[in-house]
């Protein structure tokens, strides 16, 4: 790769006129997903540079007044003059839609991004943007406004003798286009924790001047630490197989290994973004695996009669597929699924061969994989029959008018499930709710821990079972998110310990059996309050003892006052159903909270940890946490 990178290797498309008018259609939305979709696109600026070498640390920052700094140690953005438009190349980068190295030039072979919009749709949408760039002994600074350069490239003077190079970008998005907002440390956080799993070597680090928390990322180990990580917490088969090879100018890497679970865990990048949806490379990657195993065990008389399925040999994988290529063409609703055609015909190959080549010269391993998979085959033979059941509403038509209290409205848009625990609970949801749109599904106690079962003990459960049916969107495999007849899917349960065990197994049911429900933000967790406050005609409700605190301290009473009505309730049962109705189901004045789980993997080791066969771990996390806990019933 050549070293030189100057304003000549900028190409420009066109300029930023229509990004503030329609900011969608460049960062998807401007909701939460939009808004830490800018912070991705400056940190994809600077992890090109690494792809290329020329990058070893990145530096974010969230400022106190939410603005961003992302720095790194690069090559820095050139700051002569472009040829075309008489400005700076840094001035064009900044200003001008897809001006950058990376479109077809020489400087980059191959780039990031997932809109591939570029650092300048970035500035279009910030409130203001200021870029320091280290190059050439100087620093170089200009700033701009709603993508407007408000004064020209500067040069401060001379960066030092140790000055070295980079670029530092700081930005504040324009509340009138996201509104009121505020970023995630936990989201932008597990951002970074996959890049530096994928570019081994790279350092990045991420400082929240806001609460002082402070996280270093850095894996000179990459996909065996990445694999490492997924798979914390869980007894492995064998040891991580890695592999990496490039063909045709696509870069292939891959990191393979299984554990004793029930479910699979594969994460798939291209460019470093995350294919969310898929795409041809992990279509490759399932079909290489699918038939290596069954051509190995055909071959080595492991199999006699039987054909494993898909399902079968990804049971209990953990798997990481990072391919690196030019021009990526991201399709999908998210336009987050990979569609180059011929990435598919790379992939599969190279997994064959590489895949076959360790189960040759790994036979013990390859043995037990193979036994974990037909052991698998097995189940889902019983849980076929299982699900055809399932499949058939009209066999479970005469149980749930007893347990579902459904809707009249008919657009699945417009309506609303309560999982509720119990039956008295259940009782006053349904007196409560509004029967235009909102269904009522009561489960009586703890529902099977799906964590540890496979699908076809999991569909014998009445409960499961009802479940999944209410649904009317199948489950594993079968699951069709179009289907599903509700939009939100509202956990209710006590406020307890045994409320809130419930809502992890029902949870961890979701999480593992119906993952895009939870993905796409259809989940929702009910927050009934813990106390009410009655002073003359006025209620308050609190939510937590903090907040019971200021309730009182607002209301200038205390316990025992005269005149003054306090109520802590224990659960759903002690709440009349108009309360439950202002408190829990009101869209207007109910307190609910979307299940977004930003980091998949975290959430696959949580529920390992709290939902598995091993105490220790679990045991450990409950000692770590329990001095969080302030208010449990017990």
């Amino acid at each position: 790769m050549e070293k030189s990178y100057s304003a000549k290797d900028i190409q420009v498309l066109k300029d930023l006129t229509a990004v503030r008018k329609r900011p969608s259609m460049y960062i998807g939305d401007t909701s939460t997903r939009g808004l830490h979709h800018l912070v991705n696109e400056a940190i994809d600026n600077s992890v090109d540079e690494a792809l290329i070498g020329f990058c070893t640390s990145i530096d974010v920052i969230i400022h106190h007044d939410d603005s961003i700094t992302v720095a790194d140690n690069g090559r820095g953005i050139p700051v002569d003059l472009h040829e075309e438009y008489k400005r700076s190349a840094v001035e064009v980068v900044m200003t001008k839609l897809h001006a950058g190295g990376k479109f077809g030039g020489k400087a980059y072979k191959v780039a990031g991004g997932l809109h591939g919009v570029g650092i300048s749709v970035v500035n279009a949408l910030s409130k203001w943007m200021e870029v320091e760039v280290r190059r050439n002994g100087s620093i170089y600074f200009q700033r701009y406004e709603a993508g407007k350069p408000v004064c020209e490239l500067k040069n401060l003077g001379s960066s030092g003798r140790d000055g070295g190079t980079g670029t530092k970008v700081t930005f504040k998005p324009d509340s009138e286009i996201f509104g009121s907002y505020h970023f995630d440390f936990n989201v932008l956080a597990t951002r970074l924790r996959e890049l530096a799993f994928l570019n081994r070597g790279l350092s990045l680090s991420l400082t929240d001047e806001r609460t002082g928390d402070e996280k270093t990322f850095k894996y000179d180990g990459g996909l065996a630490s990445f694999l490492e990580y997924i798979n914390r917490d869980k007894r492995v088969l064998h040891r991580p197989i890695l592999f990496e090879e490039e063909r045709d100018g696509v870069k292939v890497e891959i990191g393979v290994q299984y554990n004793d679970s029930y479910t699979e865990n594969i994460f798939s990048f291209a460019n470093n973004v995350k294919t969310i949806e898929g795409g041809k490379h992990l279509s490759g990657f399932k079909a290489a695996l699918t038939r290596v195993f069954n051509e190995y065990g055909r071959a080595n008389n492991l199999l006699k009669k039987v054909s494993l399925d898909g399902e079968d040999v990804r049971e209990g994988l953990a798997a990481v597929i990072s391919i690196k290529l030019r021009d990526p063409q991201f399709e999908g609703q998210t336009k987050t699924k990979l569609g180059n055609s011929e990435v598919k015909g790379i992939v599969e190959p190279i997994v064959r061969e590489h895949l076959w080549e360790f189960l040759d010269e790994n036979p013990g391993d390859a043995n037990a994989i193979i036994r974990k998979a037909l052991e698998a085959s097995r189940a889902r033979a019983a849980a076929r029959h299982a699900r055809e059941i399932v499949r058939k509403k009209d066999s479970f038509i005469d149980s749930l008018p007893g347990k579902l209290a459904d809707c009249s409205e008919k657009d699945p848009a417009k309506k609303e499930i309560y999982i509720v625990e119990g039956d008295s609970a259940g009782g006053s949801a349904k007196q409560a709710r509004d029967k235009h749109f909102q269904a009522i599904l009561p489960i009586r106690g703890k529902i099977l821990n799906v964590e540890k079962a496979r699908l076809d003990k999991i569909l014998k459960s009445n409960e499961i079972r009802t479940l999944v049916t209410a649904l009317g969107a199948g489950i594993g495999e079968d699951f069709e998110l179009q289907k599903v007849r509700y939009n939100k899917v509202i956990l209710m349960s006590d406020a307890d310990v045994d409320g809130a065990h419930i809502r992890t197994l029902l949870l961890t049911f979701f999480y593992r059996y119906m993952p895009e429900l939870v993905s796409t933000n259809h989940v929702y967790i009910a927050l009934p309050p813990l106390y009410m406050v009655k002073k003359g005609k006025e209620t308050r409700y609190a939510f937590s003892d903090d907040e019971y605190a200021n309730v009182l301290k607002e209301l200038n009473v205390k316990e025992g006052d005269a005149g003054v009505k306090i109520q802590r309730y224990k659960g759903l049962g002690e709440m009349n159903p108009e309360q439950l109705w202002v408190t829990t189901m009101n869209p207007v004045t109910r307190g609910i909270k979307q299940v977004n789980l930003a980091d998949a993997a975290e959430a696959d080791w949580l529920f390992t940890v709290l939902m598995g066969e091993e105490v220790a771990p679990r045991r450990k996390f409950i000692q770590v946490h329990a001095k969080e806990v302030l208010n449990l019933d017990v």
